[in-house]
């Protein structure tokens, strides 16, 4: 998979083992899925007030959230080499919150994250609750093969 990075939170630097969780992550969850792996995804890094304002422009929640996922139907997929997923946006703020709240690490809370937000763009949702327990057993699953616990 083609992780295209763009960190939009000033102070914050993208170091090398984050990088790198990102990519083991990803491959995780696409292998775990079986879908290959010529996909693309666009990620970037916020602060609260912008995934706020993103929120409400595009989803209409006017409140900060975690994470954020776009998918996008990709007709160019036969055409290039990746075939293009869609957008994630996530809050560096949110993580170190919730890292906090929930007793872990920064590295496992960007990694659930990250699960999660892939899998919506996968189709996965969790509107009702059927579909919210298929979700977290597929968040389980792969966080178990990362073999990243909380």
């Amino acid at each position: 998979m083609e992780i295209l990075i763009d960190v939009r939170k000033e102070g914050f630097v993208l170091e090398e083992p984050i990088v790198e969780l990102i990519d083991r992550v990803a491959d995780q969850t696409l292998e775990h899925l079986d879908k290959g792996k010529n996909f693309e995804i666009s990620l970037s890094f916020v602060t609260n007030e912008e995934i706020r304002e993103l929120n409400q422009t595009y989803l209409g929640n006017d409140y900060v959230t975690d994470v954020l996922s776009f998918p996008m139907e990709d007709e160019f997929g036969s055409q290039y080499d990746n075939a293009v997923l869609g957008d994630v946006v996530i809050s560096i703020d949110k993580i170190r919150e919730q890292a906090e709240e929930f007793n872990h690490s920064f590295e496992r809370e960007l990694a659930y994250l990250l699960v999660h937000s892939l899998l919506h763009l996968f189709g996965f949702d969790h509107i009702d609750e059927q579909d919210k327990i298929n979700m977290r057993n597929e968040e389980k699953s792969i966080m178990d093969k990362l073999k990243i616990y909380k």
